[in-house]
């Protein structure tokens, strides 16, 4: 039998890329959603009548017990904290996907929860595992010692999702990926509509070029490596399914119970974007 999962946070596109993956194409029998949280609206009864899902409920602890794993996809990331510390210190698995928290003192606390409770967590950007990061992380150890990591992409310091950590999380744990480590102080400046921030992982200087969106676009993720004898510049690019490699992750996880990641990695990212 599938782990029956619940999911918070349909009100991000994630919602529909999971549910395609786990209910109506799955690419694994290991889990299926079986209950979205959230409000009794359209969006949701079409999000639940496409995956075959029957429970609707306004409240995440309403599921304590009744299902085997959360995922949490809020935009916001500060509504994290609510929805995963009940369910770690349950001793349930949870993905929290990006970012894991708003706040270095959320993320902690998910972290603390996770160890009180035994359970495994894990939480990440979809961009550390799409095909070019892959390429990218293996270039790393191929450009004849690794001097500089540059990781740019969009993100909007405005925005209505706390802010720089809804879509700089994507650069800063790519970044983390490439150049791992404990990062350094942050230096941040503004240049036009962009806010670039640097500081040094095991004395990789790292520079993360983070530009504000138009009404009409924005621009691609891209990176580019510098080492003492190679140099390696890349767009990573982000297919209609660049979700699933992440879910997979998550899948494998439900089945060992071994994160994928440690603690320190996933609270890296979030102490840079705090600082910025």
């Amino acid at each position: 039998m599938p782990l029956r999962v619940a999911l918070v946070g349909t009100e991000n596109s994630h919602a529909d890329e999971i549910i395609r993956g786990l209910n109506i194409h799955p690419i694994s029998d290991v889990a299926r959603v079986v209950a979205l949280v959230g409000e009794d609206n359209e969006r949701n009864r079409k999000l639940a009548a496409s995956g075959g899902i029957t429970q609707v409920v306004p409240a995440s602890t309403e599921l304590l017990g009744s299902v085997d794993a959360l995922i949490a996809t809020n935009r916001d990331g500060a509504l994290h904290r609510e929805h995963a510390v009940p369910f770690l210190e349950a001793g349930f698995p949870v993905w929290v996907d990006k970012p894991l928290a708003a706040s270095t003192a959320d993320a902690r606390a998910i972290l603390e929860a996770a160890r009180r409770g035994r359970a495994p967590v894990t939480s990440y950007s979809a961009v550390r595992w799409v095909a070019d990061a892959d390429v990218l992380a293996v270039a790393a150890g191929e450009v004849g010692g690794l001097q500089a990591v540059t990781v740019t992409g969009p993100a909007d310091p405005a925005s209505e999702y706390s802010g720089i950590f809804f879509y700089g999380i994507h650069a800063a744990d790519l970044a983390q990926r490439l150049a791992p480590g404990e990062p350094g102080p942050v230096d941040v400046e503004r240049v036009g509509s962009t806010i670039v921030a640097r500081y040094r992982c095991n004395d990789v200087l790292v520079t993360l070029q983070l530009v504000k969106p138009t009404d009409t676009g924005r621009v691609p993720f891209h990176a580019e490596l510098i080492g003492r004898t190679g140099l390696v510049s890349r767009d990573v690019r982000l297919d209609s399914e660049y979700v699933v490699p992440g879910l997979k992750v998550f899948l494998a996880m439900l089945e060992t119970r071994r994160p994928p990641l440690d603690d320190a990695t996933m609270l890296a990212p979030i102490t840079v974007l705090e600082q910025l």
